[in-house]
């Protein structure tokens, strides 16, 4: 590791400000980089971030809609949610299928694992693509209410380019999913 890799932050002290059972807010009192004192905010997430875009054999995914309130707007997505740390990813993928869409996949492949908002928090996610699709009832959860639409691939490759899904999990999947397809190994 270079002299340029290691920690050049010193934390004072920390305080846990808010804390949830999804996360939690810690406040920093740091010497920055260059020595000066400061505050740093971070918000710690107690699962990972799980996503996971579902496409059949004609090349047609499903999204996910839904009001998402720290936004205050409607949003696409991929199916996801959270995944509890003492869990296999897969498991938590698997789970969120089905929960959200009624989609029983036999295959999974890892597309990408990538911090969300490294400036701010500690999110994590991962990213799978399922194929060879069954279809059963979605059970999603109470907090819940979602519009399930299937459409082909190539739209939802669009609406990321266009602008219409800005969820990150989604675009990155979607985007990946796209580079891995026209390579042959999706």
């Amino acid at each position: 590791m270079s002299d340029k890799e290691k920690n050049p932050w010193k934390t004072l002290s920390t305080e846990v400000k808010f804390e949830t059972p999804w996360i939690k807010v810690t406040k920093h009192d740091i010497l920055n980089p260059a020595g000066n004192p400061g505050l740093y905010g971070v918000v710690t997430f107690k699962n990972l971030a799980i996503g996971v875009i579902p496409i059949d054999n004609e090349n047609n995914t499903w999204l996910v809609g839904q009001w998402r309130y720290p936004l205050d707007q409607y949003s696409w997505e991929i199916p996801e949610g959270g995944g509890p740390l003492d869990e296999k990813p897969l498991d938590s993928a698997k789970r969120e299928l089905k929960e959200e869409t009624g989609i029983v996949a036999k295959k999974y492949t890892e597309l990408a694992r990538m911090h969300t908002s490294n400036s701010a928090t500690t999110e994590y996610a991962i990213l799978f693509v399922a194929q060879d699709l069954e279809f059963h009832e979605a059970e999603p959860e109470e907090s819940e209410d979602l519009q399930i639409k299937k459409l082909p691939f190539i739209e939802a490759y669009n609406m990321v380019l266009t602008g219409k899904i800005t969820d990150s999990l989604s675009m990155i999947a979607i985007l990946k999913a796209k580079i891995l397809m026209d390579e042959g190994k999706l």
